[in-house]
């Protein structure tokens, strides 16, 4: 049995920190696991249901409408990463917008949605095999 480790890439926004973990865990033959992607995923379903735009922020709501939200990363073999799913759509290019990007650090403030993200992140940690992503692996790189 292999030694189960994680790799954890931290650093300022734009660094190229996804780039960099995509490349190593394609090397190293791990997975990859974009927690920011979740954040943004997040911020996306908020867009969605008129809990948060430019110009107002319905936290109340969207805490109370957390458990609405799934997220999942789906391991794309063409790509070589997993792409991330809320409620069962490949949203992948959708949370990489400008608008996302605006509001992401607004919903990722919210106590409710860390404990809901990290919760997940600790469940994908425990599973290392990461076999929900159609791949086994021994370990999983994560972007902070």
């Amino acid at each position: 049995m292999s030694k189960k480790i994680t790799i954890a890439i931290d650093g300022y926004s734009s660094t190229g920190k996804s780039t960099i973990a995509k490349q190593l865990a394609t090397k190293l033959g791990y997975v990859y696991v974009d927690s920011g992607a979740m954040y943004r995923a997040m911020t996306l379903f908020s867009m969605q249901n008129g809990y948060i735009s430019t110009s107002q922020f319905c936290i109340e709501d969207l805490i109370d409408n957390l458990d609405k939200a799934s997220l999942e990363f789906i391991y794309n073999e063409s790509l070589g990463f997993a792409e991330m799913y809320l409620n069962d759509v490949n949203v992948e290019k959708l949370i990489r917008s400008l608008e996302v990007s605006n509001l992401v650090s607004k919903v990722s403030a919210i106590p409710e949605v860390r404990r809901k993200l990290v919760a997940i992140q600790k469940e994908i940690k425990k599973q290392s095999s990461c076999h929900g992503w159609k791949r086994h692996r021994n370990c999983c790189i994560y972007r902070c």
